[in-house]
């Protein structure tokens, strides 16, 4: 089978490998579409650690950081049960990356870290099902705090995940989402998908206020605006690399953490996906085969596009 190895920062290979067996407890997923996750794939091309202690080693693990992937359950390990062979699944959880990814024609996954996805749908609208689960536990987050119906909300960051953090947003009932970003086209963009209003943060008024803020970005910049304009309740979802100042005019403002990982935020994602209220296929501006992995993560690199799907077959 082809998998894709990262020998070294911006270089790549396709190798021909053995197709895995499932081992107890585990599916054979045959890969039909993996789609970019832009923070791992960026960072493992400049060899910049993901986070505070973290560092990257070449050549990477084949397959990897592909993790981002909608397939079919090919074969079951030993153990199994709730799922069968021909069955349509997700990867909702990303195992880590001491294992082989999901940039090949053949992975295998936990059980338990694949969820069986609508038979009908595009591999587009499927494959960043783990990116939907990730942002899904913001909103289950919010959802005790009141913080979504009648709210206006705001997104920082109109990458993959901005775009899916607003139209949860939306699905929350939002009376307004306000989406921020310094690239004009992916203002527009998100403008095309369905968000009210799309601005600039250089050039926003500093004393227009909103509900809800979620940030999508991580940088300290991004967050403080934020926290400025914020009047309830603020969450933070991009990958935090440095401090933040929560500084006396933000006190009476809730501040969430990211909570992490799970089965129900997954569940919850599909659900909105099943209703028509989550669509993922907008995320995928360009599909390449696997060979073409080094082409994509330069339009990512270039803000030229939002996420690649690769077609391993192809």
């Amino acid at each position: 089978m082809k998998s894709l190895q990262v020998t070294a920062p911006k270089e790549c290979i396709v190798l021909d490998v053995p197709i895995p067996t499932p081992g107890q407890e585990e599916v054979l997923m045959r890969v039909t579409a993996v789609t970019t996750c832009p923070q791992w794939d960026l960072h493992l091309r400049h060899n910049e650690p993901m986070f505070v202690g973290h560092q990257f080693h070449y050549p990477y693990m084949i397959g990897q950081p592909g993790h981002e992937a909608v397939g079919v359950i090919e074969s079951l390990g030993e153990g199994v049960t709730g799922l069968k062979v021909g069955q349509r699944v997700s990867a909702w959880r990303d195992a880590g990356h001491t294992q082989p990814g999901c940039y090949a024609q053949f992975v295998t996954h936990l059980a338990e870290n694949v969820i069986p996805v609508p038979e009908e749908l595009p591999d587009e609208a499927l494959a960043s099902v783990e990116l939907a689960m990730c942002v899904g536990t913001v909103f289950r987050s919010l959802q005790p705090l009141n913080a979504l119906t009648g709210k206006v909300v705001a997104i920082s960051g109109l990458g993959s995940a901005g775009l899916v953090a607003m139209q949860m947003a939306r699905a929350e009932g939002a009376s307004q989402v306000i989406g921020f970003d310094l690239n004009s086209e992916r203002r527009a963009y998100a403008l095309q998908l369905g968000a009210d209003a799309c601005y600039d943060p250089r050039e926003f008024p500093a004393d227009m206020k909103f509900n809800v803020g979620v940030d999508c970005v991580g940088l300290k910049a991004s967050a403080e605006f934020l926290l400025d304009h914020v009047t309830e309740v603020m969450a933070l979802f991009g990958v935090q690399r440095e401090d933040y100042t929560f500084a006396p005019r933000h006190y009476g403002l809730t501040l969430l953490g990211y909570k992490g990982h799970s089965r129900e935020s997954a569940e919850y994602a599909i659900d909105l996906i099943r209703k028509g209220k989550l669509n993922l296929a907008p995320l995928v501006t360009h599909s390449f085969p696997l060979e073409r992995y080094n082409e994509g993560i330069s339009l990512l690199e270039q803000q030229k596009a939002i996420k690649i799907c690769f077609h391993p077959w192809d």
